[in-house]
């Protein structure tokens, strides 16, 4: 009957504890309004992150030393803003023995500069993963929220080199 007793009033506690606790923040922004996760990259370690705008001083190599070997995917995601627009941007995501790690983050400003309306972002494929280094990604979206959206492709090839162009059907 005491252990009854001590069970009882323990779980009153915890669920009365529990209850008092502030609500978690969600774990994605609410302004995050499409993303995916797609492609795949491997480096050996001393190639630089994904960037869009070289300033020509920085070398190509780390200057850390021997770096091990990096491989991981890539994430394209689109952020609202309080104009109803959006920002996209590119991440480089690496697999590390811990787990998922943020390489690098950049806007596309091709897209950016457009002021978009995104209406969907969609991979190449949805089979998962991809084999091949690069990655294949269809962004719409639209300048006129009473326009229908067009394609816009991202394309990142074997070698690091981003290409963001209206698609061509």
């Amino acid at each position: 009957m005491a252990v009854r007793r001590i069970l009882m009033t323990t779980v009153f506690f915890i669920g009365w504890s529990a209850a008092a606790l502030p609500a978690q923040d969600d774990i994605l922004p609410a302004s995050v309004i499409f993303a995916t996760s797609t492609g795949y990259w491997e480096d050996d370690g001393n190639a630089p992150d994904v960037e869009r705008a070289p300033t020509g001083a920085e070398p190509v190599a780390k200057p850390e030393g021997k770096r091990t070997q990096r491989h991981g995917y890539y994430k394209l995601f689109a952020v609202r803003q309080p104009d109803r627009t959006s920002k996209v941007y590119l991440q480089q995501v690496a697999q590390t023995e811990t787990g998922p790690a943020i390489a690098s983050t950049v806007e596309l400003q091709e897209i950016s500069d457009l002021k978009p309306y995104i209406t969907d972002i969609r991979p190449e494929n949805s089979n998962g993963i991809i084999k091949e280094p690069g990655l294949f990604a269809t962004i719409y979206l639209k300048t006129d929220p009473q326009a229908e959206p067009d394609g816009w492709t991202v394309l990142i090839d074997e070698f690091g080199d981003i290409t963001v162009e209206k698609a061509t059907n």
